[in-house]
């Protein structure tokens, strides 16, 4: 992935916090001298095995825009990274995506069977809720639980899961019902896929790192209208980059969306206009950010390395 220069605010950023989460994710993910040693080796194995740490970033970087502490989000932070982390073991399994290659190594499943990947994969799920669940002081209970329960809706069948079910049934698989209102409208079906799939999740972690910090109203309307954009414009970008990018940038096999007849914004829009498409949500998202004035500058930074990022 392309670096922000660090003669920036974002490049100087980049260089800061991501140590930061990586140090606490290492203090928080149980080692393999601990049991079950092979499900806490493999879930280091994947939490550890690189990524963006985008996430943890939006959660923090969110609290910074309205005034909050890094401390106070930490453990949300390091939640919605293993909740990343769960769902793609869970997403490379054979009975999903089977992917063999993920982050430039093999996949969980690959190295330590199905069995143990799905296990470590429910283990993250477990441990992420656990985290949000010792939110230290000051936060509130109250916030707490509302921040646990905006997380719940963003993966579950209204989001995230919900997203792969639709994913799925693009595909056409034969095992899988048919629903009644598919196929639709192609354009229609692959905004909702990526809607819940990804931008959920993504607005979920900007509003949390809010909530957590005692945004007002006003600053938490502006942080979901660009966590939606933004979460929508980057999974467009990997869609792109899956149709036209290069495997040892990426991490990952290429093309295999096209390969399995996924509705991505390429296959519906091409290479161009999906472009395109993306670059027009992140200028939405930049202008949702105007109420925040300065303090907003860095997430809207961020929006746009997004946006140009090559891996």
């Amino acid at each position: 992935m392309g670096r922000a220069s660090s003669g920036t605010d974002l490049g100087a950023y980049l260089a800061r916090r991501p140590p930061r989460v990586e140090a606490a994710l290492d203090a928080l993910v149980p080692r393999e001298g601990v049991f079950p040693g092979i499900v806490h080796n493999a879930m280091r194995y994947s939490v550890f095995a690189g990524g963006k740490r985008l996430r943890p970033l939006l959660v923090i970087a969110s609290a910074e825009a309205v005034g909050g502490a890094v401390e106070p989000v930490m453990p949300t932070a390091c939640a919605v990274e293993l909740i990343h982390t769960y769902s793609l073991i869970h997403d490379d399994l054979p009975s999903m995506d089977n992917s063999a290659i993920r982050r430039g190594r093999p996949t969980c499943h690959v190295v330590f069977g199905e069995a143990v990947a799905v296990l470590a994969g429910d283990a993250l799920h477990a441990l992420a809720f656990e985290l949000l669940a010792q939110t230290p002081a000051p936060v509130s209970s109250v916030t707490v639980v509302r921040v646990i329960l905006e997380i719940a809706q963003s993966i579950g069948t209204a989001g995230m899961v919900g997203g792969q079910v639709l994913d799925l049934l693009g595909e056409r698989r034969p095992n899988l019902p048919t629903i009644p209102s598919w196929p639709r409208e192609a354009g229609a079906a692959v905004h909702d896929i990526h809607v819940r799939k990804t931008a959920a999740l993504i607005r979920a972690c900007v509003r949390a790192g809010a909530m957590l910090s005692g945004a007002s109203p006003e600053a938490l309307e502006a942080l979901s209208r660009y966590g939606q954009r933004t979460g929508l414009a980057f999974q467009i970008i990997d869609d792109v980059l899956d149709e036209v990018g290069e495997a040892a940038r990426l991490g990952k096999e290429v093309q295999r969306d096209a390969i399995a007849a996924k509705l991505t914004y390429p296959a519906v829009h091409g290479v161009a206009e999906s472009r395109a498409i993306a670059a027009a949500l992140t200028g939405e998202a930049v202008q949702a950010l105007d109420p925040l004035g300065e303090r907003g500058r860095l997430l809207a930074e961020l929006a746009q390395w997004l946006l140009h990022r090559d891996a």
